[in-house]
């Protein structure tokens, strides 16, 4: 039978389940969800016509309340619009779980970009062996982050799990069961999580997820491309920040990621005790019995913490020597499954995800500032005492001579021993976890050589002296840091200390390059192509130092963040652009949605690997054509001098902070990290965090990061009568064409008639009114440059699905720019009703999550 095309699979496996079951929500027997159920959908469509009609959020309240509700109090009224809210929150949840049941009929799990295609592609144009050349050297590692878009509490989660199950099951009961529960579960968190609480729901993922996808995608690529053979490169690994990641976060202390590497060191362990428990039932024969309940016996020693001489080697070797046993003696019963888990042991060691630390460059040099004062005051011989009055360039030299230990005990400031204890911390973890336990230190908003070789420093005194078994990663991040970015590695490749450190690391630097401040700092297709050249440059001047650099992307969520359809850029770059290796940050919302099932994680990271794969396999000529550089070039600058006018628009700040929800984000309770920067009372732009920035314009529907500019270059072509030459670009370049692709999906899901209202407004209309216009310009263009009638033409699928999403929380944002209003209102009053200010607030509040969520990809 012919596989439908994926639209039909869409609708008849998602849409058709959707509301089907949402018409057995609506009906639960609870007081509040029946009425709800009820009155919802008739709000729904007044919201659907007065927004045709022109109307305004508050006329489209008024007018419901009017028609349907009209004896309700003000009290009852506002009552009723949190429950709208609840609701909307758990069609949300359904309508996940719906999708993630249907993926593996939605999406073709052996098409395009799985590893089954690439095999039989290489089998069939015969580069069987180079796939197994390059995959020898090929690595995979997603990391997973704390940066907080995830606004499901664990207990939803669960339920969302079940759900998944019980819809791909068809089982009715048990679907009415936990809708029933979806009803009465809270989503509202009263307290914000710590990193440690952050840590625990990630590493959910791992040890229900990622354990099982991981060790599937690796025996399949052992049996079916190496014909069995072991393979010594583990090809995808795992990185993990929560507990790590320090920059901006005051609340992530050394104990805490002491004690996060030991959580994930006893996940592992509990893994590997449920898999040897189930291999004991069938490891029955002679000869091996034995050997598997010593295995079994000393792992849960460990799992209840008792001594146990057990060590990772050990217990490779037995299991290497049972399964030989079974081979020799045994008709090789059950060897696949024994194989299978010293795979996942291959993986995960005793570690289970590498631990990554990160601070920021402003932060460690007021540290480093401290040590050093503290180091001279007491009579140190290991810093000269004129440290600070030397050049950048001499400090550096000094630094990279710097010997001896610092003694911490001298040192009085909190925050500089916090932070030096820190790096004891990294050394102790290695000691007892593994060296991949935590062995890579990431430099925010690193700007020159000399912040590199202040950590540099730090860690060999501090903990490690000459034997220093950690990876520095500098994260450049602002349009000005990449352009730089070459000029500080070449200076850290010649310069003799680092190069020897380099050499015992295997002669691979790790460089990460952020899109989120990227974005905020540039605009949508500046940063993209600043990262492009960046790497560009990068890879050269790596390459003529005979290093292999590899790019560790900080690519979050969303398109305005570095995210989209994140495997077609790494199936865009050319032989000018390293590829050893493909890294990059995953977060929040975008882990549930993309890597929360054992499907969704398996089809997105077999995407991920056959990108990566792809452009060596290829005999394509991927690197741009030089006329297309010019024009890349110059849509870049145009798009950048139109993101900076806007950026620098007397209304810009006033506009996010008045009209836009980013002060409530901090009231979420969804993050342990504060909502920005500074301390400064006003809200400064420098200060302002990424996913808080993008968040914002993703709730009133004006994804002004994802598209902003593009309109404004491109209408510079069209202008001079030569909008061929764009056209071309996105024809000949996969890069271009991918960018173009992905802010398709920003202007998809922006809506502005929700907040036309504004237009009117006698202080922030005229400033509406440069980004509905930006808008207007860039779908108009795109619609020209690529030849569709509709935006997101090709993906009639992913389109359908946004449609639904936001067809859901319509209602949802209609009542929180209703709440946004007459918060506004009631501040101008002379004597201000605080209690009812609150209770709007609370309502706005509210409403971020279901619409954060239903985006999966928008902050």
């Amino acid at each position: 039978m012919p596989l439908q095309p994926k639209l039909t699979r869409f609708n008849q496996n998602v849409l058709s389940k959707y509301q089907i079951y949402n018409g057995i929500f609506m009906t639960l027997p609870f007081d509040t969800i029946t009425k709800t159920g009820v009155l919802l959908p008739l709000f729904h469509e007044t919201c659907k016509k007065g927004f045709e009609d022109g109307h305004n959020p508050t006329v489209i309240v008024d007018t419901f309340f009017k028609k349907y509700q009209a004896r309700r109090s003000d009290k009852s009224k506002i009552d009723l619009l949190f429950r709208f809210i609840q609701y909307i929150e758990r069609q949300v949840v359904l309508f996940d779980a719906i999708e993630d049941a249907a993926f593996p009929i939605v999406n073709n799990m052996d098409g395009i970009g799985t590893l089954r295609s690439l095999k039989e592609s290489a089998a069939a144009e015969g580069k069987l062996d180079k796939l197994r050349q390059y995959l020898e050297e090929f690595k995979v590692r997603i990391v997973l982050t704390a940066h907080p878009t995830q606004f499901y509490p664990g207990t939803v989660l669960g339920i969302i799990t079940d759900l998944t199950e019980a819809v791909r099951e068809n089982d009715l009961l048990r679907i009415n069961d936990l809708l029933a529960q979806l009803g009465k579960t809270p989503f509202f968190k009263h307290e914000k999580p710590t990193p440690y609480d952050e840590a625990v729901s990630l590493i959910w993922y791992l040890e229900n997820v990622f354990y099982e996808s991981f060790g599937k995608i690796y025996d399949y690529i052992q049996q079916n491309i190496f014909d069995g053979k072991h393979i010594d490169n583990d090809i995808i690994n795992i990185g993990f920040w929560p507990g790590g990641d320090r920059d901006g976060n005051p609340f992530v202390t050394p104990e805490i990621t002491v004690k996060v590497a030991t959580r994930l060191h006893e996940t592992i362990i509990k893994n590997y005790h449920k898999d040897v428990r189930k291999l004991k039932r069938k490891l029955t024969f002679q000869g091996v019995e034995e050997r598997i309940s010593y295995i079994e016996t000393e792992l849960y020693k460990k799992v209840l913490h008792e001594k146990s001489s057990l060590t990772l080697n050990d217990l490779i070797s037995e299991l290497k020597a049972i399964r030989q046993i079974i081979i020799d003696q045994h008709q090789s019963l059950y060897v696949t499954e024994v194989t299978s888990l010293l795979n996942k042991i291959h993986l995960f060691g005793f570690h289970f995800s590498s631990l990554d630390i990160r601070q920021d460059s402003r932060v460690h040099h007021s540290i480093f500032t401290s040590m050093v004062d503290s180091m001279i005051a007491n009579g140190s011989k290991d810093i000269p005492s004129n440290y600070h009055d030397l050049t950048e360039a001499e400090q550096v030299n000094v630094l990279s001579e710097v010997k001896g230990t610092v003694d911490l005990s001298l040192i009085k400031d909190e925050k500089t021993l916090k932070a030096l204890n820190t790096i004891k911390a990294l050394k102790s973890i290695q000691e007892t976890n593994g060296e991949l336990a935590a062995n890579r230190y990431i430099i925010s908003n690193n700007q020159t050589t000399l912040n590199v070789m202040q950590l540099f420093a730090m860690l060999k005194v501090v903990a490690f002296n000459d034997k220093l078994t950690v990876d520095i990663g500098p994260l450049f991040e602002t349009i000005t840091d990449l352009e730089n970015a070459h000029r500080v590695m070449e200076d850290l490749y010649t310069n003799t200390a680092y190069a020897k450190h380099l050499k015992s690391r295997g002669n691979k630097q790790t460089i990460m390059l952020g899109f989120s401040d990227g974005t905020k700092d540039g605009g949508y297709l500046m940063a993209n192509w600043a990262i492009y050249k960046a790497k560009e440059r990068l890879t050269a001047i790596s390459r003529k130092y005979d290093v292999t650099v590899i790019f560790f992307d900080g690519r979050g969520g969303p398109p305005a963040r570095g995210g989209g359809k994140t495997h077609n850029f790494y199936a865009s770059l050319g032989p000018t652009i390293e590829d050893k290796e493909v890294q990059l940050t995953i977060q929040g919302q975008t882990i549930s949605s993309n890597f929360g099932t054992l499907d969704s994680s398996q089809y997105n990271l077999e995407q991920l690997i056959s990108s990566g794969i792809y452009n060596s396999l290829s005999d394509t000529d991927l690197r741009m054509l030089p006329e297309n550089r010019v024009v890349m070039d110059n849509l870049a600058n145009l798009s950048y001098q139109a993101y900076v006018d806007f950026k620098n628009h007397p209304k810009f700040i006033s506009y996010l902070e008045h009209m836009s929800t980013l002060k409530y984000y901090a009231k979420t309770n969804i993050g342990s990290r504060p909502s920005k920067r500074g301390k400064a009372e006003g809200l400064v732009f420098e200060d302002l965090r990424a996913i808080p920035f993008v968040g914002s314009w993703s709730q009133l529907k004006q994804n002004v990061p994802g598209f902003f500019g593009v309109g404004t270059a491109l209408k510079h072509y069209e202008d001079s009568g030569e909008f061929e030459k764009a056209q071309k670009l996105f024809k000949t370049s996969s890069f271009f064409r991918t960018l173009i692709e992905n802010s398709m999906m920003s202007l998809s899901k922006s809506f502005f008639d929700l907040t036309k209202y504004m237009s009117d407004d006698p202080e922030y209309g005229a400033f509406w009114n440069v980004i509905h216009t930006e808008y207007l310009t860039t779908k108009r263009l795109i619609l020209k440059l690529t030849g569709y009638t509709d935006l997101m033409e090709e993906e009639p699928a992913g389109k359908a699905s946004i449609k639904v999403r936001e067809s859901i929380v319509l209602p949802l944002l209609t009542i929180q720019q209703y709440a946004l209003k007459q918060i506004q209102e009631l501040e101008k009053a002379d004597v201000k009703d605080a209690e009812l200010i609150a209770v709007y607030e609370k309502l706005v509040t509210r409403s971020l999550f279901g619409n954060i969520n239903a985006s999966r990809n928008s902050a």
